[in-house]
Parts: structure tokens; sequence; C-alpha cells
């Protein structure tokens, strides 16, 4: 079995249930546990910054599947829970992008594991840390907490439905 970190966003509609349907939907995925995951966390939009505001999380998996076939189950959710690509970085009522598998890295056209921005992004790092603060990121060699010491995570405030 691999251990997988999957980080997940949402800044369309009912937040928190895309979020949730997207972890029982990554349930049901074969040869696939989920082992953990984090709180969700209200951000500010990355990138494209002129939206509304997101809920993240990361959760961490183990499984036989092949990296690929992952991003195949991650995209066939997204589609079942109605994300549309009109542009790059924009709205979306799901988002689920593999962020490590295993210790592995990989470049191909459709696939760059790990992740090429996790290190940038504050809305992963913060709830990658609460799963994982010690996995070592193979290409930077830094520990998740080093890199989350290297951003600024003012604007990633966990979330309560209060």
């Amino acid at each position: 079995m691999t251990v997988v970190y999957l980080s997940l966003g949402s800044n369309i509609g009912d937040r928190s249930a895309y979020l949730e349907a997207a972890l029982k939907a990554l349930k049901q995925v074969p040869k696939t546990e989920l082992q953990g995951q984090s709180c969700f966390y209200e951000t500010k939009a990355w990138g494209k910054t002129d939206q509304a505001d997101f809920l993240n999380m990361v959760c961490q998996l183990e499984t036989d599947l092949s990296a690929q076939e992952v991003l195949t189950y991650c995209q066939e959710i997204e589609n079942a829970l109605g994300r549309t690509r009109l542009e790059h970085w924009g709205p979306r009522t799901i988002d689920i992008d593999l962020l490590f598998y295993g210790k592995h890295s990989l470049n191909t056209k459709s696939l760059t594991i790990p992740h090429p921005y996790l290190h940038e992004r504050a809305f992963v790092l913060v709830p990658l840390s609460e799963l994982a603060a010690d996995l070592k990121h193979p290409v930077l060699n830094k520990t998740i907490r080093e890199l989350q010491s290297q951003v600024d995570i003012a604007d990633v405030e966990k979330w309560s439905q209060d």
C-alpha cells in the first residue's frame, strides 16, 4: 500500500457539503482506504484572487492503485460533483489535487508529483501539517513543518459551522 495525500477545496455553493461528498466518494475508491483527514480551513483564493473564499482540507489515503489511477478517480469525483473547468484557477464546486504519492517523484503531461505548487500554498501546508508535519518533501528535502514556516499563514483560519 502506498500513502497518498490529497488536497480538497471548494468555493461554490455549500462548500462543506462538497468536501464531505468528495470524502464519501474517496471512501468508495477500490483498493484504497481513507486513513485520516484534517479540519476544514477557510482561505482566500490563490492564483486568481477575485473570487469567493475557499474551504480547504487535506486527507490521507493508503492505496494499491497507481498514481495515474488515483488521479483518474479524483477527476471522476470532481466531474460527478459538478466541477467545470472554465478558467485556470477559477471558481469550483470541488478541486482535488494529488499532493504526494508515497516518496515518488513523477513528471508527466497529466501529473506532477509532488504537486508543483504545494510548498507555496498555505491552504495546503496548514492542513497537511495536521496529518504529516514531519513528512519530508522528496524534491525540496524539507519537512511540511519547515515548508509551512516559510509561507504566510495569516489568511488560513480553522473553519467552524457556527
